[in-house]
């Protein structure tokens, strides 16, 4: 791999690049976003120029589309004619079956493999790139087929992932689509629902008794609906089984508040709590 393609340098694209150069990548990175973005791409030493997309595809080994998953997915049906013959094309978009599909249907001359680091921040945009992001997190693979991942250029793009430090994980689009609406989306709309109803009903309230339990309850909140607008759209169905799911057990909780029904839900939430930090999640 002598050429990288990042398509989209805000948080995430941004701190692939800076990845990237801290594990001793030495080759051109080129940026492809709006006039800002490159600007603080260029700023964090991220890419090396912003270029029409064109340019950088026509040039690139790999090219990283790092965008929203709208964006990804427009980018996908008209990026095949610019791609350079054998190029790996890859994504960090956080749901892939339809993106998958689209790539399938789009990408000839070159192979596209789907992806998605399970890194990220409340804010967004390359002034808060890290290059350290990746470190110890998950970054989800989606082969179509097993044999994609052996390819010369995807067994290169595994080595580089290893060398920023990403735990490659492999499974299917259906698979991982299922698995982020509890282990992610569910979560985020949780917080969002939890502030906003505290909004609603402590509007008129001093927040003097407000502790860390709040903040820590409502952090992903922060989460921009401009991004999380595709997400939603693109797993809609899966969300909505795992919200019945939540809704159905805040209603259980509601039911038993008086009796030791809540002590087995205290139990059980604790037990999982547990083991998501003792996994590193946090």
């Amino acid at each position: 791999m002598e050429s990288v393609a990042i398509v989209g340098t805000g948080l995430i694209g941004a701190s692939f690049g800076l990845a990237l150069r801290a594990a001793g990548f030495e080759g051109p990175i080129l940026g492809v976003s709006s006039e800002r973005a490159l600007a603080e791409a260029l700023a964090a030493g991220a890419i090396d120029r912003g270029v029409p997309l064109a340019e950088a595809v026509g040039q690139a080994d790999l090219v990283f589309l790092s965008q929203t998953i709208g964006r990804i997915l427009d980018t996908l049906r008209h990026l095949d004619p610019l791609l350079r013959p054998g190029a790996l094309v890859t994504d960090a978009g956080s749901t892939k079956c339809e993106i998958v599909e689209v790539a399938r249907q789009n990408i000839s001359r070159g192979q596209f493999l789907g992806g998605h680091p399970m890194a990220g921040k409340e804010t967004r945009g390359a002034a808060g790139a890290e290059a350290g992001l990746f470190r110890g997190r998950t970054w989800a693979l989606t082969p179509d087929d097993r044999s994609e991942m052996e390819t010369p250029a995807a067994r290169e793009f595994r080595r580089w992932l290893e060398r920023i430090g990403a735990r490659i994980v492999t499974v299917d689009c259906e698979m991982h689509d299922r698995m982020v609406a509890l282990y992610s989306h569910l979560p985020q709309l949780a917080s969002t629902a939890l502030a906003s109803t505290v909004s609603e009903l402590g509007a008129d309230l001093p927040g003097l008794l407000a502790g860390p339990g709040l903040a820590d309850m409502t952090r992903l909140a922060l989460s921009s609906y401009d991004l999380w607008r595709d997400i939603v759209a693109t797993n809609s169905e899966l969300i909505e089984r795992a919200l019945a799911a939540y809704i159905q057990k805040l209603e259980h909780v509601r039911e038993n508040l008086r009796t030791r029904q809540l002590q087995l839900e205290f139990a059980r939430g604790a037990e999982l709590a547990g083991k998501a930090r003792g996994s590193g999640l946090r």
